[in-house]
């Protein structure tokens, strides 16, 4: 298992094609690539891009995403949780995140653009800072998490409850007050 930098991979189905056979991944761009129920445990993705790629289901057993980019990606059901902690860094632009799990994930200043995360677990986790730009955030979970400073204005779909989690500063459009009073039962009209 060794390192690649730099290069560029399109169009490949790593269901049949090694990705173990490196275990680190810098500066590498890959585009539309398979990845559905791939075993990406224990590999290092330092400041890659995933374009257009599709990543649902993956294993990520220690996986480290240390500022990497994915646009366009559909990537349903990944235990971003089971991640390697250290340095863990993204962003997400046209995704689709669905029954994803970022349980307990310290991932500050991330920003999610133009994203759907209905399903999504954020409890227990650290998002402070982090962006949510128009996304469809129907039906995600925020249990006990610090969202100080986020910014949810263009948003739509949430749920969370100002009591069971910390929102000092963060930034919500009159139009998502609904889902903020949602515990109350009130009609908003």
């Amino acid at each position: 298992m060794g390192y690649i930098e730099s290069q560029t991979f399109e169009n490949v189905d790593f269901n049949s094609a090694d990705i173990k056979a490196f275990s680190e991944y810098e500066n590498c761009i890959f585009v539309n690539c398979n990845f559905y129920e791939t075993d990406m445990s224990q590999i290092k993705f330092m400041e890659c891009e995933f374009i257009g790629c599709n990543l649902s289901m993956a294993k990520t057993l220690d996986t480290a995403f240390r500022e990497v980019r994915f646009k366009g990606c559909k990537m349903l059901g990944l235990r971003f949780d089971n991640c390697n902690a250290f340095g863990l860094s993204f962003d997400f632009d046209n995704c689709n995140l669905s029954h994803s799990s970022f349980f307990q994930n310290k991932i500050r200043k991330t920003s999610f653009s133009n994203t759907i995360l209905e399903n999504v677990d954020f409890s227990q986790g650290d998002l402070t800072g982090s962006k949510f730009d128009n996304c469809n955030m129907n039906a995600a979970i925020f249990d006990n998490t610090i969202l100080e400073k986020a910014d949810f204005r263009t948003s739509y779909g949430y749920q969370l409850d100002p009591d069971n989690n910390y929102i000092k500063k963060a930034k919500f459009s009159i139009n998502g007050l609904p889902g903020l009073l949602v515990k109350y039962n009130i009609d908003i009209e």
